[in-house]
């Protein structure tokens, strides 16, 4: 990677901050413009998969392009006994940058939409389905993540991060969320692309086994990684840092 750790900390604030903007303002305007919820729906999965695989290309140089707790968890992970991964302290530092930035972003969302800047979302999501959605959506990101660092193609991820969280969209009955950091962030909108506080716990719970679930699966299928790697899970062997996933 090519930033010191305080840049590397800016940019994952705000490449986080700016994936939610994304989900938040594509969910308002999207509402504004239609009253068909499969339009709504088409809408807000092209601008996350789009604003996704772009942030992805732009900050991946930066900091790696987590933009993801569970990203940053799987890499430090995967890393941890080679001393490839992510430290303790990049871990410490990335997540609450993170979570500071998905709240900041939902922010500038409402403020473009002239809507209240902090306002509890109402939308429950209290359902063991919709829980069930988030393991599989964020199994299949951390799985999708490794697999393509492990296999030596880490200069897919933007494209096909943004494709999978794109399909995940309609595939998973939770809308794959997929981000602990996003989802505090939309907790705090009452916006169609909130969540409300009280379904926030389990949705987090339910990412993080996802995750598990996602790295268990690699390494079951693509086994311990070839080679050194350096920082994160997706900085290729020649030096130059390539994003990680959403």
């Amino acid at each position: 990677m090519t930033g010191s750790l305080p840049r590397r900390i800016a940019a994952e604030a705000v490449g986080t901050g700016l994936l939610a903007a994304v989900a938040v303002g594509s969910g308002i305007q999207a509402a504004q413009l239609s009253d068909d919820a499969g339009v709504r729906l088409l809408a807000c999965s092209l601008a996350s998969a789009l604003g996704l695989g772009v942030l992805l290309t732009l900050l991946g140089p930066v900091s790696g392009g987590h933009l993801n707790p569970v990203v940053t968890l799987s890499a430090w992970y995967g890393g941890r006994r080679a001393g490839t991964g992510p430290g303790v302290r990049e871990v410490a530092a990335y997540v609450p940058a993170q979570v500071v930035g998905a709240v900041g972003g939902a922010v500038l969302a409402d403020a473009m939409f002239a809507r209240p800047l902090v306002r509890r979302s109402t939308h429950d999501l209290s359902a063991g389905h919709l829980w069930l959605g988030e393991v599989v959506a964020t199994a299949g990101l951390i799985l999708l993540v490794v697999g393509l660092e492990r296999t030596g193609r880490a200069r897919l991820t933007p494209a096909a991060v943004g494709a999978y969280i794109g399909s995940a969209c309609w595939f998973t009955s939770s809308t794959s969320f997929a981000n602990p950091a996003t989802t505090v962030g939309r907790a705090l909108t009452d916006t169609p692309a909130g969540i409300a506080p009280a379904s926030l716990l389990p949705f987090v719970t339910a990412q993080l086994l996802g995750a598990g679930l996602g790295f268990g699966a690699a390494a079951l299928l693509h086994g311990r990684p070839d080679g050194v790697r350096r920082d994160d899970i997706a900085v290729p062997p020649h030096g130059e840092a390539e994003p990680a996933a959403f």
